[in-house]
């Protein structure tokens, strides 16, 4: 650690913080532009400037510049910076009127007025007037995608959008171009990024030059309800932020977790709010004459009752969807319970996940935030880049540290990073099993598998070979658990903790899709699945979507937006959504519609608030108490894993997310998701060309 005095306040900091960290260290402020955490030092925008005692008579860039290179007095005295000396503001004064000469001073049109780096500092730091009176020069606009628009005249070049895209997203497609007055940032060809986290750029400019195109001129930020919550399109469980203005969800923005997601989300995370207003279930429905028509709740529920009143309980199975929350679905194993059915899944066809196996064997065990300490990466059936982009993010994050060997079993595919391509499928991975010529030189090695791996017939063979590797590697010890299940789907880690899963001689997914297994069916919200006709389908959804037009019943559920529901994420951390708005029309909770129609079915659930089901629920799973908590796995579960036999056919592995835009009810309903799709399918197949 190394003392510094800072405008003479006296902090103790690491000697290789920046003047600007060491600065805020001391609480002292200091303007910046381009300067950012998570980014490589660019010194572009020079708003930082601070004085050094004993330095060259001139202020100093504070980002550019570390602790151990500024010098003491020769009577020992501690090194010495100012921030506020008039030096200092009369060089930040005409850096502003420097980065205002071209600017258009468009504010009153601007969407990022109101929340704009270069609106606060102008009026914190610069000066009431400019002394040019020259024209100002003029970009043209480029196009770089549906979800980011750009106004370049705008632009500062801070260069943040340039560092982002290549250092975090492992692209190339944006970079500066030109000299002096001719300088750009452009796309080099002018065309749409292939980036699943270009949105993050908008967050990262300070001023208006990238903005949201989908938002555009909706809303001002003085207008929106700001609601923290949890992201569900993947099972990362990102921190986010709703904003919403009366019933209508505005735009969705990042909230910072160093745990999960630092502070980036992905784009189907950040612009997937137009799917929520769209084919929306808002009053139930019943199926009549090989029609759906409006009907009433009591209508509702009494086809259902007649239903389920005439059917055997070994008849009648239940399925849970990727956006359920851990309430309704205990809600809702409660009511197959008391109807006398042990038929309930929440997984694909083939998975061999399952509570039996111990929690290890089904979460991301090393945790998001401890691909940062690992030293090998092996990946099995997985795309990390498109079933979870921000976890992508990190891997990327970890390899550009250097000493990370990265392998891949499955699908060829750009990564944003170098992979070792080691096979297709199950003779690859048995094959670096039998190598007993390999010596591994790695601490923490990780192995991480994705569910295109398990989601298939042999789906057991293949979990008991890849924690048979993960403990022949050395990945499974005492002090490390580096066996990592990549999940794709917000519910199903907290599924499998509430034992979502068939009861004793219950059926699985397969046999209730079996056709003629069921008589009734309870679908809450699984839009994956295709349901054979016989069975009479009960949908309990938000989305007008596959599951929807196969039921005889639909009853309309709340979204993620507009309910508080635990998730647990895929590496076990429990999580909370928060209501930001109202379910539309007739539309409500799920665990809400549960309670009413068990009522109707002489089942009465035996909790009347949300609070009353939730002491229940931590009755009997204690670990969903623990918000933002994980309830690690042991490793004698992946211990026990790996002495399973079973074979593996020979098919290669398939990825489970095929389309990143597309994966759920609320992605498919949403237009702007349609357009990325078909944007990246057009992109896919030049590539293939």
């Amino acid at each position: 650690m190394t003392k510094i005095l800072v405008d003479d306040v006296e902090v103790d900091v690491p000697p290789h913080y920046t003047l600007l960290q060491a600065a805020e260290a001391a609480g002292a402020e200091v303007p910046r532009f381009c300067f950012h955490e998570r980014l490589s030092i660019a010194g572009n925008c020079r708003m930082c400037l601070v004085e050094v005692k004993g330095g060259p008579p001139k202020p100093q860039a504070s980002c550019a510049m570390n602790v151990r290179d500024v010098r003491g007095g020769p009577d020992g005295s501690l090194p010495q910076i100012f921030t506020k000396s008039p030096m200092v503001k009369k060089a930040r004064e005409g850096v502003m009127e420097f980065l205002l000469i071209n600017h258009p001073l468009d504010c009153p049109i601007c969407d990022q007025g109101g929340e704009c780096d270069l609106q606060d500092q102008a009026m914190a730091y610069g000066v009431e007037s400019t002394r040019y009176q020259e024209n100002k020069r003029a970009v043209e606009d480029k196009y770089i995608g549906p979800l980011v628009k750009t106004v370049m005249t705008r632009c500062i070049h801070c260069t943040r959008c340039v560092r982002f895209t290549t250092e975090v997203a492992g692209i190339t497609e944006l970079g500066l171009i030109g000299r002096g007055e001719d300088a750009e940032i452009t796309t080099y060809l002018e065309k749409a990024m292939t980036s699943e986290m270009q949105g993050n750029v908008i967050d990262l400019c300070p001023v208006g030059a990238l903005t949201s195109r989908p938002y555009e001129f909706n809303a001002r930020p003085w207008e929106l309800t700001k609601t923290e919550s949890i992201d569900v399109m993947d099972a990362l469980g990102s921190a986010i932020r709703v904003d919403t203005r009366g019933r209508e969800v505005m735009r969705v923005m990042p909230r910072i977790n160093e745990a999960v997601n630092e502070e980036w989300i992905s784009d189907k995370t950040r612009f997937i709010w137009d799917g929520l207003k769209t084919q929306r279930l808002d009053r139930p429905y019943l199926r009549e004459n090989g029609a759906l028509r409006p009907a009433s709740w009591a209508e509702a529920f009494a086809a259902i009752a007649a239903k389920v009143k005439a059917a055997k309980p070994e008849r009648i199975g239940a399925l849970a969807g990727q956006l359920a929350g851990v309430e309704e679905m205990f809600a809702l194993k409660a009511l197959m319970t008391a109807l006398g059915s042990a038929n309930l899944d929440c997984r694909y066809p083939g998975s061999p996940l399952h509570p039996k196996n111990g929690r290890a064997s089904y979460l991301f065990n090393a945790t998001i935030a401890g691909i940062e300490e690992a030293d090998a990466l092996m990946i099995i059936g997985a795309n990390p880049r498109k079933e979870a982009a921000v976890l992508n993010a990190r891997i990327r994050k970890r390899y550009l540290k250097g000493g990370f060997e990265i392998g891949l079993i499955g699908e060829k595919a750009d990564l944003s990073y170098p992979v070792t391509y080691v096979g297709a499928g199950p003779e690859s991975l048995q094959a670096l099993l039998d190598d007993t010529s390999y010596v591994s030189t790695a601490k923490k090695p990780m192995v991480i598998v994705g569910q295109g791996a398990l989601n298939r017939p042999d789906g057991a063979a293949i979990l008991a070979l890849a924690a048979k590797f993960a403990v022949a590697r050395g990945a499974v010890r005492e002090d490390w658990n580096g066996f990592c299940v990549l999940h794709t789907e917000a519910a199903l880690a907290g599924a499998l903790d509430l034992g979502f899963v068939p009861g004793e001689g219950g059926l699985d997914t397969a046999g209730m899709l079996a056709p003629g297994a069921l008589d009734v069916l309870f679908n809450l919200g699984a839009d994956e699945v295709e349901i054979p006709a016989g069975a009479f389908v009960i949908y309990q959804g938000t989305h007008g979507d596959k599951g929807a037009h196969r039921a005889d019943v639909i009853l309309p559920g709340a979204a993620y937006t507009e309910k508080s529901a635990t998730y647990v994420n895929t590496e076990g951390r429990v999580q909370m959504t928060n209501r930001a708005g109202f379910p539309p029309g007739d539309a409500r909770e799920d665990w809400a519609i549960l309670r009413a129609l068990s009522a109707q079915l002489g089942q009465t659930l035996p909790y009347d608030s949300l609070a009353q089901l939730r002491a229940a629920l931590y009755a009997a799973h204690p670990h969903f108490a623990g918000l933002d908590a994980i309830s690690a796995g042991s490793g004698e579960s992946i211990t026990a894993l790996a002495k399973g036999k079973a074979k593996a056919d020979k098919a290669p592995f398939r990825n489970a997310v095929p389309a990143f835009h597309l994966t759920n009810a609320i992605a498919r309903a949403s237009k702007i998701m349609a357009e990325c799709a078909a944007l990246a399918a057009g992109q896919g197949q030049v590539a293939a060309e």
